[in-house]
């Protein structure tokens, strides 16, 4: 025996859920994009990163961003349905030290 819902409950291009659904997979979309240029502006930073630099920047905070922008664009990846890493951190070169921290707390 199968069940065959209404057509009442038919889903429709032009009701209400389906334009929300659009538009949250376009906010969800975009909001991955923002997180992958972060991650990509934290890595190039942290590999930019020379110790005679006149600014004095500390590597450790380098490091802690990084880690921080990775940690929060795996969470996006994530709420996308994305659940493999793998090729996320193959591609965009993500050190172990910045992997070994996703997550932590600083105080």
């Amino acid at each position: 025996m199968s069940f065959r819902p209404p057509h009442s409950f038919k889903a429709s291009p032009e009701t209400g859920f389906n334009v929300l659904e659009y538009e949250l997979a376009s906010e969800r979309a975009d909001a991955l994009g923002r997180h992958g240029r972060k991650v990509e502006a934290a890595l190039a930073a942290l590999a930019a990163w020379k110790s005679e630099q006149p600014g004095g920047i500390d590597r450790e905070a380098l490091v802690d961003k990084a880690s921080d922008a990775v940690w929060a664009f795996f969470i996006q990846r994530e709420i996308c349905g994305l659940r493999n890493s793998r090729d996320v951190i193959s591609r965009y070169g993500i050190p172990n030290e910045v992997l070994a921290r996703l997550g932590a707390v600083r105080k």
